[in-house]
């Protein structure tokens, strides 16, 4: 099992930390991790998991999908200073990404429930190299959910598989079966047979006409969208059942600060 922590802090203190050392830090003190944004907590857990089998003590954490204030003290955690020094920045960068991914998956879900209900926000899995499982639990943390998780995890025939297959007439599965037509014209010869259809690059407008006539083939039908900026889910949201983005993984970091003090050895 690949330990993600441990590979941020290899390529943040490769081999040392040049300025503790440097200025004989040691002793024991305590770090707090502040954001100046307000936002949504994500994989503050994951990061307490980090700390302690550092031999830190995790004080305080905001928990996964709680919203924080301007000023919060996100993290807290107290022991060993070299420690504490080694893993400050590449701490503070974690979550500046995490609790942003997870407030602006909350902000879309939230838009898009204001005008229907019963969409879900979903993310692809066209997350960062190394960082799927940090993006994908912030979005969960939001308030969404996953399209999919790999290509292990679900049937999706897209266009680039109808270009080389002769037929998917008759197909049988286990799992629900997603399709991605290359036209209308495959989206109407592939309604019967997919549980789901994935509709991209169609607008609004068309959407309103073609969808009717798609689930009147199927009433069972759902209909996913993909390659939905932030901006445009409003719009779609009346008309799918699932609303596929990578937006959220793109989010600008919130602005977070750290402070390090010592502890009085007497105190």
């Amino acid at each position: 099992m690949i330990n993600h922590f441990e590979h941020y802090l290899m390529e943040d203190c490769p081999y040392g930390d040049e300025t503790t050392d440097m200025l004989c830090i040691g002793g024991k003190g305590t770090i707090n991790i502040i954001s100046r944004d307000a936002g949504v907590a994500a994989c503050t857990d994951d990061l307490a998991e980090f700390y302690r089998s550092k031999g830190l003590n995790v004080v305080a954490y905001v928990a996964n999908g709680c919203s924080f204030d301007e000023q919060t003290v996100l993290f807290s955690a107290s022991g060993d200073l070299q420690t504490i020094f080694k893993l400050w920045r590449v701490s503070q960068t974690f979550l500046s990404i995490t609790c942003a991914i997870a407030g602006k998956t909350r902000e879309m879900v939230e838009a898009v429930k204001a005008v229907n209900s019963d969409v879900l926000i979903a993310t692809s899995c066209k997350t960062h190299p190394g960082f799927r499982k940090h993006e994908l639990k912030a979005v969960k943390a939001g308030g969404g959910l996953h399209h999919r998780n790999s290509l292990s995890d679900s049937i999706l025939v897209t266009q680039n598989h109808l270009n080389v297959v002769d037929s998917v007439e008759k197909l049988n599965a286990f799992k629900k079966i997603e399709i991605e037509p290359r036209d209308e014209k495959d989206a109407f010869r592939y309604a019967k047979v997919a549980d789901t259809l994935l509709l991209d690059h169609y607008s609004p407008e068309k959407l309103d006409v073609l969808v009717p006539l798609l689930r009147s083939i199927n009433p069972c039908l759902e209909i996913a969208v993909g390659g939905i900026n932030a901006k445009d889910v409003v719009a779609y949201a009346p008309y799918a059942d699932v609303i596929i983005t990578t937006a959220p993984y793109y989010a600008a970091p919130l602005d977070m600060t750290a402070t390090i003090k010592k502890i009085d050895p007497e105190n």
